[in-house]
């Protein structure tokens, strides 16, 4: 939603203040200067970049519009459920947890917690160091250091989407240059006829750079930062995961465990150690 009202006020005060100055909207209408703008920038896009980044770049795009699910609410059911499955470990031993884990999906205490289990690599990377405690062939340091391995390669990977949108950001200016210069060649083509054509082309030329600059540091630019924001914050998910993780395998209690998870989330996520304890008291 955001994404949106940022988009609207972009257009809202680029075209207030042209029109304001005397400028004409009918003119900004340019078709094929938007063709070969977004053309160029799409086939750009095709060539600097794998199959796997361009599909991850039009899975993310789309759940940019919904908002994000990593609210308060869904850090604290993260961490009453891990204060669960941990207290269930702790009271019957590891081997209780052996069937939610090899089954997440269809375990009662993971089915509690709907908005966690929805989030498939934060569960997957649950369930596969769960699976290493269970197993007790790993020590606390081999694993902290596998988990720091992992959350690295796979803060990476979900960045790469960022970083393909970011280049096409930069590159549009230069595109809409191209634009330009097309138009611009053009217009000497006549450049003995009358003068109102030629500047009609010349300013449709100049629309060229015009829509981009805007479109790289306006949207496309914007867009990109709002993917690596979305990376972050799915980093920082697992990162509570593993933090949890390893203050069990250093001895501590759930009740403990879990204030570790709360410490290293975001503040403006972050609940109190009051609303925490209620809330795991009340799950």
């Amino acid at each position: 939603m955001l994404i949106v009202l940022g988009a609207l006020i972009v257009v809202f005060s680029v075209i207030t203040g042209y029109v304001a100055h005397g400028g004409q909207v009918a003119i900004l209408w340019q078709p094929y200067e938007v063709l070969i703008i977004a053309g160029a920038a799409f086939g750009a896009f095709m060539i600097s970049n794998p199959g796997k980044v361009i599909r991850q770049v039009f899975k993310t795009i789309p759940s940019l519009f919904k908002g994000t699910v990593y609210s308060k609410a869904i850090y604290m059911d993260l961490l009453a459920m891990l204060y669960e499955l941990f207290y269930k470990a702790q009271r019957e031993g590891l081997l209780a947890i052996e069937a939610d884990v090899d089954d997440p999906h269809n375990s009662e205490l993971f089915q509690k917690y709907p908005k966690v289990l929805a989030q498939e690599e934060a569960m997957t990377f649950l369930v596969d160091y769960l699976r290493l405690m269970v197993g007790g062939s790993m020590n606390p340091h081999e694993l902290e250091n596998l988990m720091d391995l992992e959350l690295e390669t796979l803060h990476q990977e979900e960045e790469m989407p960022a970083h393909a949108v970011n280049s096409v950001a930069d590159a549009l200016p230069g595109f809409g240059i191209i634009a330009a210069l097309l138009g611009i060649t053009i217009a000497m083509g006549v450049i003995d006829g009358p003068v109102d054509v030629i500047g009609e082309l010349v300013a449709a030329a100049l629309i060229g750079t015009f829509l981009g600059i805007l479109s790289g540091y306006s949207f496309v630019g914007p867009l990109g930062k709002a993917m690596e924001h979305r990376a972050r914050e799915r980093a920082k998910f697992l990162e509570i995961i593993k933090v949890t993780i390893m203050a069990i395998l250093n001895g501590y209690k759930p009740v403990l465990a879990v204030e570790f998870g709360r410490k290293v989330m975001y503040e403006n996520e972050r609940p109190s150690f009051q609303e925490l304890e209620d809330h795991v008291k009340g799950k």
